[in-house]
């Protein structure tokens, strides 16, 4: 596991843009806004995701001794501003819309006002921990679109980016529908429920097929999974049928049988008449192996009779749209509202909040204002999470996560929660009048 100071993950240019604010006094009240600039083409919506990690990050960021002597060897800090960073705690304040929530582009979904330097130094953690799990968690709330009442387990560790990020991609997926994982860590630190069957090499280990499944059955009874396609599927789930004949006598039972290759809906439909017909109507039928949203679907859609699924690599790297366009600019500072003009960059002025609408059918559209502008109709979605660098309220329980994420996704509109590739009419997302005002005010001269 990676080791160092975690004030210290901050892009050079931040301390250096830090270092030239404290030189210059410039340490005055400021607000960012982070917001996701537009959605990948594979995403109608995006599940937020990350704000517990980043509320943990800012609450307990600090400079220790180690990381100012490492930062004096670079030679670019004085004195005056490695004394800054000494006392440096984050002081600020900070909205965000709820983990669980879907959001959209444009909209802030994290809002951070803090003094300048304080404002500044935290963007890279926060963009590295809110868009990595806002992108699993999306990922994975469409495998849970696609299993419909089926259940899935996250198996993304071992192929993705990282241990920090299979730890936190875990975290994600079980926001987003995930019943359980199979890195015993993240049911460590998070709670997660764990789940896991046998790998192939434990049944090439026996001399026979058949050894293997009665070994494992009778030391891990209450987790008997087999995996059955090492050599012949249906074979082995015919050797399944003799071993757990033998095996009901000592009182253990055969949970379920893995499939993890070859045509995983006809193999199912063999394999579950040849356990029906060996009186084992009641073990269970897992899947896994390269699956994603698509083949989940498919095989949903067939009928094949599957009960769960393990979904690994395709989820946990989001491999159809590994990274998520998150940006966190400056839209106030101690002279007002400001604003970015870039082509194709160009950013929203002042501190909003965003509201959105809800009809008979779910919800109907958001709208972007400004902070203190009176909206009618409409639910504010942004919460005053952190005030004077502490929490507002104890962080709620990942179970409330889950199940705001359950909530949002049911009230989403059919045309977002199909899962493609065709046409659709995305979600709209509206300026009111007074960001419009202001808007235009401030583009006429943004250095107003």
């Amino acid at each position: 596991m990676p080791t160092g100071s975690p004030a210290l993950f901050t892009d050079l240019y931040e301390l250096t843009m830090a270092a030239s604010y404290h030189a210059r006094g410039l340490d005055e009240p400021a607000t960012f806004d982070l917001f996701f600039r537009k959605l990948p083409e594979q995403r109608r919506f995006l599940v937020s995701c990350g704000l517990e990690q980043c509320l943990d990050y800012l609450e307990n960021l600090s400079f220790d001794e180690r990381a100012l002597s490492y930062l004096g060897t670079l030679d670019l800090f004085d004195d005056s501003f490695l004394d800054r960073l000494r006392e440096l705690r984050f002081t600020g304040e900070v909205w965000a819309i709820p983990e669980g929530e879907a959001v959209f582009e444009t909209e802030p979904v994290i809002r951070v006002t803090a003094p300048l330097i304080e404002a500044q130094l935290v963007e890279t953690y926060l963009l590295n921990c809110l868009s990595h799990q806002t992108m699993v968690a999306s990922k994975a709330a469409r495998v849970a679109l696609a299993c419909g009442t089926h259940d899935f387990v996250d198996f993304s560790a071992r192929r993705v980016q990282g241990s920090d990020a299979a730890l936190l991609g875990s975290r994600a997926s079980h926001v987003s529908g995930a019943s359980a994982t199979s890195l015993v860590l993240a049911g460590q630190v998070f709670g997660i429920p764990v789940s896991g069957t046998m790998a192939h090499s434990y049944v090439m280990r026996f001399r026979r097929e058949a050894d293997a499944y009665r070994a494992f059955a009778r030391d891990v009874p209450e987790r008997a999974v087999l995996v059955i396609d090492t050599y012949d599927t249906v074979e082995g789930a015919r050797r399944v049928v003799e071993v757990a004949a033998e095996l009901a006598t000592e009182g253990v039972r055969v949970q379920g049988v893995r499939l993890d290759s070859g045509d995983l809906g006809q193999l199912a439909h063999q394999v579950r008449s040849v356990l029906d017909e060996g009186g084992l109507s009641g073990v269970r039928i897992v899947a896994s192996g390269d699956l994603d949203e698509h083949r989940i679907a498919s095989l949903v859609e067939s009928g094949a009779p599957i009960d769960s699924f393990g979904v690994g690599t395709r989820m946990g790297a989001s491999t159809d749209a590994p990274s998520l366009n998150a940006v966190y600019k400056l839209v106030e500072d101690a002279d007002g509202p400001k604003l970015k003009l870039s082509p194709d960059k160009a950013t929203l002025p002042g501190r909003k909040q965003v509201h959105r609408a809800h009809g008979e059918a779910g919800v109907e559209g958001d709208l972007i204002a400004l902070h203190d502008e009176e909206v009618v109709g409409g639910e504010p979605l942004l919460d005053r999470v952190l005030v004077d660098g502490a929490r507002t309220w104890p962080s709620p329980s990942l179970g409330a996560v889950r199940r705001r994420c359950r909530e949002t996704l049911g009230a989403l509109p059919e045309r977002l929660r199909a899962l493609g590739p065709e046409e659709f009419e995305p979600f709209p997302v509206g300026i009111s009048e007074g960001l419009q005002d202001l808007l235009a005010r401030i583009g006429q001269d943004p250095h107003h």
